[in-house]
Formats: C-alpha cells, sequence, structure tokens
C-alpha cells in the first residue's frame, strides 16, 4: 500500500485581522485518509484556518500548497439569510459539480442541489439519492414544503444548511472536504447521518476530511485525530474528542497553578467520558492507564440524590405538570391529551424532529403559550428562568457586566456564591470583555450573557431552549460543570447529543403523533423508534409489522462492520439504560415516603426493564448473526 499523499499544506503562514493574530507561523499538512475536527474557543482561528486550506484566503505571510489536481469543498460557517438565493452557495474551490452552471441563478432546491438535469438523471445516483436521503427524507425531498420546487427565498435557516450540504456533498469533491460547522441547524438523525456519511462514504474514503465543529459527539464519531487552534498556534492530538480532553488533563496536571480551575474542569469531564459507554474510551487510542490515574479521586460530575434533596426543600412537591393537555398551532395537532408531570430535581432532556413541537412544549411550560384544552399546573414555590432558542432581548447599549448585575450581583451554586464578574470570566467574558457594550459583542457572546442573566435570576426550574448554540467547546464545558451543581428542576431541549446524555437524567421524544413518550434508552432509542416509524412508512399503511430479529448480516466486509456497528451502539446502549437504572433507584430511596413519587418512578423503571430486556434479545439476534455471516465467509476476513 502507497503511504498517504499530502493534499494540502500550510508552511509557516501567518494570518491576522487588525492587531490581532489568529495564525502565527503555523506549518502543517492534511494527507489522504486523514478526518480531522478543529476545535478551539470562538475567534481563536477556526474558520481562518479552514478558509486557508480551501483556498478561501490567503496567508499574509508563508504559504499554502496544494497538490496538483486536488479539487476542494469548503462549507462556510455563515447561516445565509435575506431573500437573496445567491448569498445561499457555499464557497466552493475546484469543485466539479456534474450538470450544474454556477451561474443560472437557480431559484428552487432541486435546480440549487442538482442543476439543470433532469429527474431520471440525478435519482438513478446512488450518491444523490444516499445525500437527499439523509438530509431531506427522500428524492422527493418530503422534508421540504414543496420539494424540489421550494424556493430558495422562503426557506429557514436550518432548511438553508441542508441544502448547502446536499450541494456540496453531490459534487465531486472526492479529495478534500472542509466543514466548518456543518451540525449548525441539524437534528439528531441528520448529525446521526452525517457523521456515517462522512465514515462510509466510498468516495470521502479515498480523500480526506477537515472539520471544525462544537459538537463533541460528532468529533469523536466522525473524526480520528483533533487540531485545537488558541494563540495563534495548531496542537494536534491523536483520536477524537475524548483524546483530546485526555491531552489536554494531562498536560494542565502538569501545569502552573492559575490553570487548576481549567484541568479540574476537564478531569469532571474525562470522569465522566472514562464511566461512559465503551465507545468513548475504547475508540480513541490513548493509554488507559494514564486515564486512570487522573481520575482515581474524581467524584462523579454530580449527586443526584443530594441535589434531588436541595430541589425537593426549594420547589416542594408539585413542579408543573400537563393535564389532558391539547395543543394546535397553526392547523396542527402539537399535543393530544398529554398529561406529562415534571418533579424536583427532574432533569429532562427533550429530542424530537424539526417541527416536532418541541419549543412550542416549553413555550406551554413557563406560560407563553396557553392550551386549547386541559391545564397547565405550577408550583407555589416555582421560579421559572426561560432561555429562548432566540436567546434574550437585550439593551445593546449595556455593558455585559451591567446586563448581568441588573438580574444579580451573586449567585448561589452548590452552596457556594459566585459573583457576576467570575461567572462571567467562566463563561469567557472575563477582563476588558466584560466591560464591552453588548452591541459591539458578537451574537455567540451576547447569547453567553443571557444565559448568564438566566441563570442569575433565581430560579429554581430552568427551561433552556437550544442552551448550546454559538457556544465553543470551553464555554459548553463550564455550562455543563454550572448545571452539574444547580439544584432545581431542568428542561432543557437541544441537538447536541453529548451536552444530552451529559447533564440530563431522562430523555422524553417528540414523535409527531400528539405524545410526549419516555425514552429510557435515550437519543439511541429515539433514533431507533424514528427509523422503525420511517420504515413503516416507507411500507405504507396495514403492512406486516417490523420484524423483532434483525436480517443476518451479509458475509463481506461492509456488511460485518455494519454488524459490529450495530453490537457496539446496543452496548452503548445498555450501558445508558444501566446508569438510569441506578438513578432511579436512588431516586426511589430519596423519596421513600412520597408514594405518587415512587409510583412514576417505579413505572418508568418497569418501562427501562422493557427496553433493556428487547435489546439485550435484539444484541443476541445480532451476534448470533455475526457469528454465522463470520462461519461461513469464505475469504476468512472475519
Amino acid at each position: 500500500m502507497s503511504p498517504p499523499e499530502v493534499l494540502v499544506g500550510l508552511d509557516a503562514a501567518t494570518k491576522a485581522y487588525g492587531t490581532q493574530v489568529l495564525l502565527d507561523a503555523v506549518s502543517l499538512g492534511v494527507r489522504t485518509g486523514d478526518r480531522i475536527g478543529v476545535v478551539g474557543p470562538n475567534g481563536a482561528g477556526k474558520s481562518t484556518l479552514l478558509a486557508l486550506l480551501a483556498g478561501a484566503q490567503t496567508p499574509d505571510a508563508g504559504r499554502v500548497w496544494r497538490m496538483a489536481g486536488v479539487s476542494v469543498g469548503l462549507l462556510a460557517q455563515g447561516d445565509p439569510g435575506g431573500d437573496d438565493p445567491a448569498a445561499l452557495g457555499p464557497a466552493l474551490a475546484g469543485v466539479d459539480l456534474p450538470g450544474v452552471d454556477l451561474s443560472a441563478g437557480a431559484s428552487t432546491v432541486g435546480e440549487y442541489v442538482v442543476g439543470g438535469r433532469e429527474v431520471h438523471e440525478w435519482a438513478g445516483d446512488a450518491r444523490v439519492r444516499s445525500v437527499l436521503d439523509g438530509l431531506f427524507g427522500g428524492v422527493g425531498m418530503p422534508g421540504l414544503p414543496q420539494g424540489p420546487t421550494t424556493s430558495l427565498a422562503t426557506l429557514s435557516g436550518g432548511e438553508r444548511r441542508r441544502v448547502q450540504l446536499a450541494r456540496l456533498l453531490v459534487g465531486r469533491t472526492d479529495q478534500l472536504l472542509v466543514l466548518d460547522e456543518p451540525t449548525n441547524h441539524l437534528d439528531l438523525e441528520a448529525v446521526g447521518w452525517l457523521a456515517e456519511y462522512l465514515t462510509e462514504a466510498p468516495g470521502l474514503r479515498r480523500g480526506a476530511l477537515v472539520v471544525a465543529t462544537h459538537d463533541r459527539w460528532f468529533l469523536d464519531a466522525a473524526c480520528r485525530d483533533t487540531w485545537e487552534v488558541h494563540d495563534g498556534t495548531v496542537d494536534a492530538y491523536e483520536g477524537g474528542y475524548a483524546a483530546y480532553v485526555l491531552a489536554r488533563a494531562e498536560r494542565a496536571r502538569i501545569a502552573s497553578a492559575t490553570e487548576a480551575r481549567r484541568a479540574n474542569l476537564l478531569r469532571k469531564e474525562l470522569a465522566w467520558l472514562r464511566r461512559g459507554a465503551p465507545a468513548r474510551t475504547s475508540k480513541p487510542r490513548f493509554r488507559l492507564d494514564a486515564a486512570a490515574t487522573l481520575i482515581a479521586d474524581e467524584p462523579p460530575p454530580r449527586d443526584r440524590v443530594a441535589l434531588a434533596g436541595f430541589a425537593a426543600a426549594r420547589l416542594g412537591r408539585t413542579v408543573l405538570e400537563l393535564e389532558d393537555v391539547s395543543l394546535r398551532l397553526g392547523g396542527r395537532s402539537l399535543l393530544e391529551q398529554v398529561t406529562w408531570r415534571l418533579g424536583p430535581g427532574d432533569r429532562v432532556g427533550v429530542v424530537g424532529a424539526n417541527g416536532a413541537g418541541k419549543t412550542s412544549l416549553l413555550r406551554l411550560l413557563v406560560g407563553q403559550l396557553a392550551p386549547q384544552s386541559g391545564r397547565v399546573v405550577r408550583g407555589a414555590s416555582v421560579v421559572l428562568g426561560y432561555l429562548p432558542q432566540a436567546g434574550l432581548t437585550l439593551d445593546p447599549g449595556l455593558r455585559a457586566l451591567e446586563a448581568v448585575e441588573q438580574v444579580a450581583r451573586e449567585v448561589t451554586i452548590a452552596g457556594r456564591t459566585v459573583g457576576a464578574s467570575s461567572l462571567l470570566e467562566t463563561f469567557g467574558l472575563g477582563g476588558q470583555r466584560s466591560w464591552t457594550r453588548l452591541g459591539e459583542l458578537s451574537g455567540g457572546q451576547r447569547r453567553r450573557v443571557g444565559l448568564l442573566c438566566v441563570l442569575m435570576g433565581g430560579a429554581n426550574v430552568l427551561v433552556l431552549d437550544e442552551p448550546t448554540n454559538d457556544l465553543d467547546v470551553e464555554t459548553l464545558t463550564a455550562l455543563e460543570d454550572v448545571l452539574d451543581s444547580w439544584a432545581g428542576t431542568l428542561v432543557v431541549v437541544t441537538h447536541d447529543r453529548y451536552v444530552l446524555e451529559r447533564v440530563t437524567d431522562r430523555v422524553v421524544g417528540l414523535f409527531g403523533d400528539g405524545q410526549v413518550r419516555d425514552l429510557p434508552g435515550g437519543v439511541d432509542e429515539f433514533l431507533r423508534r424514528r427509523a422503525e416509524l420511517a420504515t413503516r412508512n416507507a411500507r405504507g399503511a396495514g403492512s406486516a409489522p417490523l420484524a423483532d430479529r434483525p436480517a443476518p448480516p451479509r458475509a463481506d466486509a461492509a456488511g460485518l462492520r455494519a454488524a459490529g456497528k450495530e453490537l457496539t451502539r446496543i452496548e452503548r446502549a445498555l450501558a445508558r439504560l444501566e446508569a438510569v437504572q441506578v438513578g432511579l433507584h436512588e431516586q426511589m430511596v430519596a423519596h421513600a415516603t412520597d408514594h405518587e413519587r415512587l409510583a412514576r418512578l417505579n413505572g418508568e423503571l418497569m418501562a427501562l426493564a422493557e427496553e433493556r430486556a428487547r435489546l439485550e434479545e435484539t444484541w443476541l439476534a445480532v451476534g448470533s448473526a455475526l457469528e454465522e455471516a463470520a462461519a461461513s465467509d469464505p475469504t476468512g476476513r472475519a
């Protein structure tokens, strides 16, 4: 096998904007087969690095060189807005899009994605079908209002992002694909599909991938190496996000005392990673003994029993309850006679496809919407803190510290008092930035200030709608640390799978049938149910139920690999169920005298046991089928 070729390289490249040097004499290269995730604080230079690699920008000093004939595709970060369809196009450098006339000025999604080709030309292309299935639900694009004829000018931000991705992935960018925040505005299913596509697509396997993202689950799923951009330099780490956390924790362990707080956050996150599903710690290539040493004395991220006790003392028995609630908006039925209760100390993640009603459910809980029937009950001692998806509307003339101190100068978290300036520093807005007017901050920075205003408001029930939007990895880690120590009821809507698994103990799903369903298996169970629903819909009404026993995997490399991935997925789901089961038992002990709460917890425990039994049966079936396939493989590749 020939050694990997270097497709593009930076040689002492320097790039500055004004007085800020983002990249200072950086030298690195991208080779065939590389799968590189790029992380770093907002404003550190990640987008600039990607633009240099793709040829969209040139360095101020040094040089960028590419192997002759290399085709590069770049998906820029900015979310296009307005009614100008021309603003949609991702920045493309040397991309060959067959049949697409870039000067034609496409006005519909179909024209933009596949150009002037007839349907029979592109519908028979396996790559095009795969992309359209993953991003829009099929060749007819049922995920868009009018399918391929949908006007570009009518698209929402999330729809525009999918259209950009579709156009780029349909193009022949087999050698180097550069993606800047590709998961922005994508739901859980689309993020999972994209990670699998970038890993498995034959053309992409022959090339290289460089992706900047704050989605840590995506980093581990799609990347084999990590670059950290900071202080004008780029540090390279072997492995995905989990390996990157370990390497940084090792460096922090031997760093100066000024880095102690940062090291503690990293150790805490690493401890959670090591206690999690096996796939998190076996996939990256790092030394397990070093990880064990680092986290030997690290307690769990949060004490569930203690926090539940604090929450009960602050909230009483009644927190938020929906009783036979029905909600209809815009002619659509979002909830139908739903009864759902949130108790003191509950930490719930809400998942669902775009448009399923997640935001409407939160607005119902906080009183911004009224149901058509039924009622919403809020406890007498409930103090709500609500972060809407668009963020809080704040006076642009205020300075960041002033905006937060208008709410409160200090807040008590985990028994200790934290000042507004300290929290601003924790969230990357310390020093001079705390005295910057909000109108001069970036959108992501203003969103952080709004989030801090919610946290400082003395709430005992937090309702957060997409709190992770525009936050970098370090800020996400700080947010998780604050929420770990926060005693109250928490409801979170987010497409960030990592955050869901990190800060919540329960997951509920909206499937478009008007119900709120508990998911003991978490995100994995949600994705499985959605896939089953899609299959049933494709087969049509009245079709036979799905077979419980999976089909035997093909005895080829792809089939065996798919079966192995299925086993890994099931093992991860079982590990998560076990953690949920432990948490339920702890809650039952803590609420031994609350018979109503005990009955609800027991119901959740029974549902969890059923899901676990089903997963174990599936695991045995897949394992047996895999053994049969391997035994029948005449090549011995298994």
